[in-house]
């Protein structure tokens, strides 16, 4: 993924395709409009169609709206010297900051989404650097994440990603502008990823947030199963027992977290579990469920550094306890329709 043909690719072909794709799609925004409104009586639900037509221009314009700021900050910041310190470094934290504001306040709007909290939030002990540790199931969980860290309690993330995102061109540029680690779940012979996950968490401070998702996916079970059997193959026979009894998340794989400890001596832990969404699991599930009138409950736990053990075999063990509390919760926190009346705390806004 990190070859220079691959580099080129993705700046100089797909992130000017991007920007000529929005442009095409705003000319013809008629057209697309009449087919989506002759659709609509076509197919079973509430204007599935246009939602989805509203909110992909949504998604468009931002991308390609990000991509021309950014070329102009590269230009303004002589020709990409001085595009890593602080002062423009803070400029797209607020991009960032502001983008996201847009398209989850328009896509919670024209999707029928809350977002609720339970629990202490980020921002308990604040002034403490955080580790972010968060399951990882459903569509745009982790985007809905750096929006609650961000718009909500205020904190800089740091974010590790599958690869596969670098795909995108907005986010490739922006996170590669920023503190963030683009990793393949699959590393070849001599790649350290523990190194690398290490490296960004090094010098938190007090406003930053290291998140990362140990389970490396989206659950499925299919994914869960080989999970289970990837312990087998690695003689690890009492946590593939344990991963078993799991049923709603993947067993995690310790070793990235583990080095975010270690290179944040000062840092809290936030574990994050969230239910709404997992049971979408591919576009046809998304499609079915629109308009979603939905709930997605994110629940955080913060634990003090002092309550965190000491060694690795104890910390693996303590993360293990805690995914089979997040597993418990989620059982007890099935998705559940906005008209069901269930009644939560709801999040800041």
């Amino acid at each position: 993924m990190s070859g220079p043909g691959t580099w080129l690719l993705r700046r100089l072909v797909l992130a000017p395709a991007v920007v000529a794709l929005t442009g095409l799609v705003w000319v013809t925004l008629p057209l697309w409009l009449i087919a989506a409104a002759a659709l609509s009586p076509l197919l079973p639900g509430r204007l599935r169609a246009g939602r989805l037509l509203w909110v992909a221009i949504l998604y468009l314009t931002c991308e390609s709206l990000l991509l021309v700021v950014m070329l102009g900050l590269w230009l303004a910041s002589g020709f990409g010297r001085r595009i890593r310190t602080p002062y423009f470094e803070g400029i797209h934290y607020d991009l960032v900051q502001g983008v996201t504001w847009v398209f989850f306040r328009e896509a919670r709007r024209v999707l029928g989404l809350r977002i609720v909290t339970d629990g202490p939030s980020p921002d308990a002990h604040p002034g403490v650097p955080l580790v972010v540790c968060c399951r990882h199931a459903g569509p745009g969980d982790s985007f809905t994440l750096i929006y609650a860290l961000m718009h909500w309690y205020s904190r800089e993330p740091r974010v590790v990603l599958k690869d596969t995102l670098a795909w995108d061109p907005a986010i490739d540029v922006l996170l590669n502008r920023i503190p963030a680690r683009f990793i393949t779940p699959h590393p070849g012979d001599g790649e350290d990823l523990e190194s690398q996950v290490a490296s960004l968490a090094q010098g938190l401070d007090d406003n930053d947030a290291f998140v990362i998702f140990p389970e490396g996916g989206n659950f499925t079970p299919e994914r869960r199963q080989r999970a289970i059997d990837r312990l087998r193959r690695l003689g690890m026979e009492r946590m593939a027992r344990r991963a078993e009894q799991m049923t709603h998340v993947l067993a995690p794989k310790p070793g990235g977290f583990l080095a975010a400890l270690d290179a944040a001596p000062d840092a809290d832990v936030v574990m994050v579990a969230h239910t709404g969404l997992d049971h979408l699991r591919t576009v046809a599930d998304v499609w079915r469920e629109l308009p979603m009138d939905k709930v997605l409950i994110m629940r955080w736990w913060q634990v003090p550094r002092a309550e965190i053990p000491e060694g690795r075999e104890a910390r693996i063990d303590w993360l293990y306890r805690w995914w089979e509390q997040i597993d418990a919760w989620v059982e007890q926190n099935r998705p559940e329709d906005l008209s069901s009346g269930r009644s939560r705390r709801p999040t800041p806004s």
